[in-house]
């Protein structure tokens, strides 16, 4: 079935793409403004994600109780997340609902209240956080190895840290909101059983207070050097490695996946059989494709004993580097197999289809169609995949580890 996706820009400048869903009783949408933790300032990371916590803490004259039953009583489920690079407010109801909720969701951009009375609040759910992930040594390794695969301040973490949350005041936060939160780069992405030009009409007037602002450019800065070790007293030994890929604009996009498929997509995956299964290495292990808009990475994870934690390292990079070995159709067959599951799960969910569409005009100008990915899926071929992973050998690979002791990288 061909898909009904229209897009246009709002008088305000915001970027709209709308997918009509007939067979879904549902609709949903996604909200990226560059707002995100990379326009932080120095010595203030956080900020964006207080931001982020406040938002939604009263708006359009509604208190922070009465603008929560506001949007109850529309069913509304929705998420305010600050991240990189933009500030994201997700939200789904049922499709004859989605044209009063939007305007109640503009009113978080368009007139949030940022009360002196909710920022304590607001920066401890953040300060809490943050404490939580100290506790978890697989979150708090999953930090630094960002911060040491991409350059500053792309790898600083989008939660902030507890060192720079006392530096940041509402002030701050205000100042963020004002200079960053606009609709010009923002994009709006809706999806469900809804009209095009109905929607349209309710956009304009809902978002017609959010005037556009000065655009600014991240200016990348250097990246710390590895191998990281973050001693911890522990018979446990948590390992992160990331290395070069393609982002997700570019032509090989879709080998990349495959490779990291074949490298971790499943109980039958190289990493697991091999590492995990075969010689019980460690307990967990796995690896995924992360993007930004023009640099892309591969990040995995192995967790295992101190014992044999050189061990497990040695024998996951040893996997890698082999991967363009023996690669089978029966192997690349089950990887289109759990991509097109995933797209038949992506063709039943609006909130799923709504921020693929954001992120799609964000990363590619345009939106990439579930009949597109599909034919790049089926396109793919073993000895395509094979090439890819021979051109893209790990190269500036990062090692990050936590445990008792540091470990080192094989010679390849």
């Amino acid at each position: 079935m061909t898909q009904q996706i229209e897009s246009f820009r709002l008088s305000s400048g915001l970027s709209v793409v709308v997918e009509r869903m007939p067979d879904l009783q549902s609709a949903a949408m996604t909200l990226m403004i560059p707002a995100g933790s990379v326009y932080d300032q120095v010595s203030k990371q956080g900020t964006a994600a207080i931001l982020a916590e406040m938002l939604p803490r009263g708006a359009g004259g509604l208190s922070p109780r009465e603008y929560c039953s506001q949007l109850d009583n529309l069913g509304l489920q929705r998420n305010i997340s600050g991240g990189t690079g933009h500030l994201t407010i997700s939200a789904a109801t049922t499709a004859d609902r989605l044209c009063d909720a939007i305007p109640e969701v503009a009113k978080m951009v368009c007139s949030p209240h940022l009360d002196d009375a909710e920022f304590d609040p607001a920066r401890d759910m953040i300060e809490q956080g943050l404490m939580a992930m100290e506790d978890e040594p697989r979150q708090q390794l999953g930090r630094e190895l960002r911060r040491y695969s991409y350059a500053a301040p792309w790898g600083n973490p989008s939660e902030g840290t507890r060192e720079d949350l006392p530096n940041i005041s509402n002030s701050d936060v205000r100042e963020h909101f004002s200079r960053f939160v606009r609709p010009n780069k923002s994009i709006l992405g809706i999806a469900g059983n809804v009209s095009p030009d109905q929607i349209r009409r309710v956009l304009e007037e809902s978002f017609s207070g959010w005037g556009p602002g000065e655009e600014f450019e991240v200016v990348a800065g250097a990246r710390p050097e590895s191998p990281f070790h973050i001693t911890h007293d522990s018979t446990q030994t948590h390992i992160g490695l990331s290395w070069e890929s393609v982002p997700y604009n570019h032509d090989r996009y879709f080998e990349a996946w495959a490779a990291v498929s074949l490298l971790s997509g499943g109980m039958s995956s190289r990493l697991f059989t091999e590492v995990r299964e075969k010689r019980g290495l460690c307990y967990a292990i796995s690896a995924s494709l992360s993007t930004l808009k023009d640099e892309g990475r591969v990040f995995a994870y192995a967790g295992t004993t101190t014992e044999r934690a050189q061990e497990t390292l040695d024998v996951t990079m040893s996997e890698v580097h082999r991967l363009h070995e023996g690669i089978t159709d029966e192997e690349l067959d089950r990887c289109k197999a759990r991509a097109k599951s995933s797209l038949v799960m992506q063709q039943e969910s609006t909130m799923s289809r709504a921020s693929s569409m954001a992120r799609d005009i964000y990363h590619m100008g345009r939106v990439v169609t579930l009949d597109e990915i599909r034919r790049r899926i089926n396109e793919l071929t073993v000895e395509r995949v094979r090439q890819f992973v021979l051109d893209y050998s790990p190269k500036s690979t990062v090692l990050v580890t936590l445990g008792p002791k540091p470990l080192s990288l094989p010679c390849t």
